[in-house]
Order: C-alpha cells, then structure tokens, then sequence
C-alpha cells in the first residue's frame, strides 16, 4: 500500500494569452474546474496504474457525496479524510499562457487542520504538499519516506526541511523547487542530492534527472502534443511510486513516470487521462522498448 499525505483541491483551470504584469490585467480564453489537489492526483494516478493506495488528506463537509468523492470511490482509492466543517475543500486557480508558463493561486482552505491532527506512522509514505510540521512528523514515524515540498516549499522552515531529509529515502523536485531548497537549508543541490538514496529532478520540457547514490541518468520526456502541462508532476510521481513498488529500477521507474506524465498532458485537467498500466506499457515499449513485468508484481 502507497500512502500519499496531501491535498485534495477543486482545480479551476484557466487559459490565457499572456501572463500579465505586476499592475497590469489580461483576459481569459477559457476556464475549466476539474478534480484536483497534488496528493490527489497522485493518488488517482497510482489508482489507475492499479497500485493500491490510500489517501490522507483534508477536506470541507461539501466534499461527503460529491462527484469528487465518487470518483475517488470509482477508482478505488482508500479515503483517510480529515472532513473540516465551517471550511472549504481547497482550491487552486491555475493560469496557463500561450507559451506554456504556468501561476498558481491556492485557498488552503480545510487543509489548515493538518497542523492540529495526529500523524500516522507508515510503511511507504509520499509527503506531497501539506502542512509542514505533520509532513515533518510522518516523516519522523515512517519506514519509507518519498517527500515531494512541491509548491508549499515556502511554508517551509529551514530546521523543518532538514528534519524530514534526514527521514527521506526518495526526493522529488522540480529545478525550481531544488533550488530553493538549497536556498533555504543553506547547502549545494549536489550535496543535498548525495544525502538522499534516490533524488528525481524534473525539468519540465527538457526531461528529468533521476540520481540513484548521487550518480545521474537522465530521463527524456516523451514528445506528445501538448494540451495543458498541468498535472504532469504528479503524474510522474504516480509512475515512478508505482514502478518503483512493483520492484522496477529508479531509471525505469524515471521512465514510467515520463510515460505516465506523457498523457495527462494530452487533455486539460490533472485527472482527466490518467492511463492503466497496459496503455502506460505499450507506450513505454514505443519509446523506450519493452518494460518485463516483474515476478513481485
């Protein structure tokens, strides 16, 4: 069982022509609301790679019996809920441009209760983005630690960046992320990538960097036409958990987890084209050749 600690989040997905300036304006072409949260997705996305997976997450009374809550059902995934009356499900408003840069503004909301819950103790943890001090204290609890800070790195204390390093088996970044965590704990991204068993580094267009003891192998990303980036992330993430308890290697995990970004970004909405792991293989096959099933699996 992969447990993922996080967000659940109603994602408003607009377009626009241009990101606007500081005191300026732009108009949007189009809006969509999807299903949404980083832990979310990644839950969702492991789900439909048939892993099984269990979700921590905080959510508003509204959420009990909504399509969101069904769909979860549908794909079976295992609900752990903090369920906050008086405050909403979080939301994130997500504006994507012509050129494919991305803002993100997001409303906690219910997700504020992790800071007065008990943390869990796990076996195979993914800390996405949450409350820093329960990330910190599962960290302290688990077995096997994946930590992603994801957006809410700079809800992050320096001390409690460390702590949870110190706890992780498995770090996920993407350039940006990496290097403001560098920033915050005061040391090289090489040294923080040495400190870590396994360090993936994404980079969004230009592919990722998978270090395994602090030795790299690059990963490219699958070419596919582009609709929306939103959601490839967590959909990486998705693959590579799900390869990785499977018993696959940290580069072939790398690569089901390109394959599997590779088609949430064929359609807006981070849950809306999540692949099983059959369509996830066969692509695999076509870029990167045959992916054998293993015998643990």
């Amino acid at each position: 069982m992969i447990h993922v600690v996080g967000h659940t989040a109603t994602d408003h997905i607009c377009r626009v022509p241009a990101l606007p300036e500081r005191h300026t304006s732009t108009y949007i072409t189009d809006h969509q609301i999807y299903f949404g949260g980083g832990a979310a997705n990644i839950a969702a996305g492991i789900a439909r790679l048939g892993e099984k997976v269990s979700l921590i997450s905080a959510v508003g009374k509204e959420f009990t019996g909504s399509d969101y809550d069904r769909w979860m059902d549908n794909l079976g995934i295992h609900k752990d809920l903090f369920i906050v009356d008086g405050a909403r499900t979080p939301t994130a408003y997500m504006f994507t441009d012509d050129r494919g840069d991305q803002v993100t503004f997001f409303e906690w909301g219910a997700s504020a209760t992790f800071a007065h819950q008990q943390a869990p103790a796990l076996d195979f943890v993914h800390l996405a983005t949450a409350d820093p001090d329960f990330n910190v204290r599962v960290a302290q609890k688990s077995s096997f630690v994946s930590f992603d800070p994801g957006q809410d790195l700079l809800n992050y204390a320096p001390e409690q960046l460390c702590e949870i390093l110190a706890h992780t088996s498995l770090l996920f970044a993407n350039r940006h992320e990496m290097a403001g965590v560098s920033r915050e704990v005061g040391r090289t991204e090489e040294s923080i990538i040495r400190s870590v068993p396994i360090a993936v580094i994404t980079m969004d267009a230009q592919g990722s960097n998978v270090y395994v003891a602090g030795e790299r192998h690059f990963i490219p990303v699958v070419p596919v036409r582009l609709v929306d980036p939103t959601g490839a992330g967590d959909a990486y993430r998705a693959g590579f958990l799900s390869g990785y308890v499977r018993g696959y290697t940290p580069v072939e995990c790398g690569r089901i987890g390109t394959v599997t970004a590779s088609f949430v970004v064929e359609k807006a909405g981070c849950q809306t084209n999540l692949p099983d792991w059959e369509m996830m293989r066969e692509r695999y096959r076509q870029h990167f050749g045959l992916l054998e099933e293993r015998d643990d699996v």
